[in-house]
C-alpha cells in the first residue's frame, strides 16, 4: 500500500520518497521498531538481560560511541514500564541527563549559580544573524585580546537558509584551555557566564535574567574540537540537501523534546555523526 507519507514493502519497512535537493539524491528510511532495534543494539554490545539502565547504556556508549544517545538512556529506563522515552517524567529525566553528561563528556561539571530555564524554538533563517555574531565578536576581540586566537561564527545560525535557535554559537579558541584567568573574566565582561567546563572545552552564556541570545565555546586552538565544529559549518554551506535534511531533523527534533535541552541536541545526534562522516570522506576542511 502506499500514502502521501511514504511506501510499505512487503517486508514491512516503511521507505519515505527520495527527494532531490541541489542535485544531491537522499533517501530516508524508517528502521525498525525502536525496542527491536535496542533489543539487538544491547546483544551486540553483549549487555546481558536483566542489567540495570544505567549500566547497559554506558556499554553501549563503549561499543557505539557517540551513536550512544541520552534518548536511550531514557529508553532503556522507560521501556520496562510501558513507556516511550519522551513520556518520562522530565524531572526524571533530567536527573537521568545529569548521570550522563559526565560519560558525555569526561570532567563535566557545572557552574553554581548558572542556572536558568529558557523556551526551545526553532525559527526559520534570520539574516540578521551574521550581523549580531560580528557584533558579539567585536565585544569578546576587545576584551580578551590575544589570548583569543580565533573567533568563530559556528552552529547553526552561522549556515545560510538554515533554521536554527534565534541563539549565535560562537567558537573562541585559546592557547590553553586550562589557564581560565586568561579569559574567563573577560568573557563575563563581554555578557557571558561560565555555564559548564569538560576536558574539552568550555560553555558560557548570558547570564540569568538576560536574554539568551548567545553561547560561546572555547576550545583548545588547532583542537580536534575547533576543527570538527568548523568542518561541520562549512560543509553545510556548502551542500544545501545536507543542510535541508539537517533543518528538517531540528524540526523534528523540537517538537519531540522542547522542554529538553539534553534530548534536543542528542535527537540530532545521528544526523549531525552523518554529516560529518560526509565532510571527512570527501576531505573538505
Amino acid at each position: 500500500s502506499s500514502s502521501s507519507s511514504g511506501t510499505v514493502s512487503t517486508s514491512g519497512v516503511r521507505t519515505l520518497p527520495a527527494f532531490v535537493r541541489s542535485g544531491i539524491l537522499l533517501r530516508l528510511t524508517h528502521q525498525p521498531p525502536p525496542a527491536l532495534r535496542m533489543a539487538e543494539r544491547l546483544r551486540a554490545a553483549g549487555v546481558a538481560p536483566g542489567t540495570d539502565a544505567m549500566t547497559a547504556w554506558g556499554r553501549l556508549r563503549e561499543t557505539e560511541g557517540r551513536r550512544a544517545t541520552v534518548i536511550d538512556l531514557y529508553r532503556l529506563v522507560a521501556e520496562p514500564r510501558g513507556l516511550e522515552p519522551e513520556e518520562l517524567p522530565l524531572e526524571e529525566r533530567l536527573a537521568l541527563g545529569r548521570l550522563a553528561l559526565p560519560v558525555i563528556w569526561p570532567g563535566f561539571e557545572t557552574t553554581a549559580g548558572s542556572e536558568r530555564w529558557d523556551p526551545l524554538a526553532v525559527v526559520e533563517y534570520d539574516s540578521e544573524w551574521p550581523e549580531k555574531f560580528a557584533g558579539w565578536r567585536s565585544r569578546i576581540v576587545e576584551e580578551l585580546g590575544p589570548a583569543a586566537l580565533r573567533v568563530e561564527h559556528i552552529g547553526s545560525t552561522a549556515v545560510p537558509g538554515l533554521a536554527a535557535k534565534p541563539i549565535i554559537d560562537i567558537q573562541v579558541s585559546v592557547p590553553d584551555l586550562a589557564a581560565e584567568e586568561s579569559y574567563a573574566p573577560g568573557l563575563a565582561r563581554a555578557g557571558v557566564q561560565l555555564r559548564s567546563r569538560d576536558e574539552l572545552h568550555l560553555y558560557f552564556r548570558p547570564f540569568p535574567g538576560e536574554p539568551r541570545d548567545a553561547h560561546v565555546h572555547v576550545c583548545p586552538s588547532g583542537s580536534e574540537w575547533e576543527r570538527e565544529h568548523l568542518l561541520f559549518r562549512d560543509y553545510l554551506r556548502r551542500h544545501p540537501a545536507w543542510r535541508d535534511a539537517y533543518a528538517d531533523a531540528k524540526r523534528e527534533a523540537a517538537r519531540a523534546w522542547k522542554d529538553d535541552r539534553l534530548a534536543y541536541t542528542d535527537a540530532k545526534n545521528h544526523i549531525i555523526l552523518d554529516i560529518l562522516d560526509a565532510a571527512g570522506r570527501r576531505d573538505e576542511t
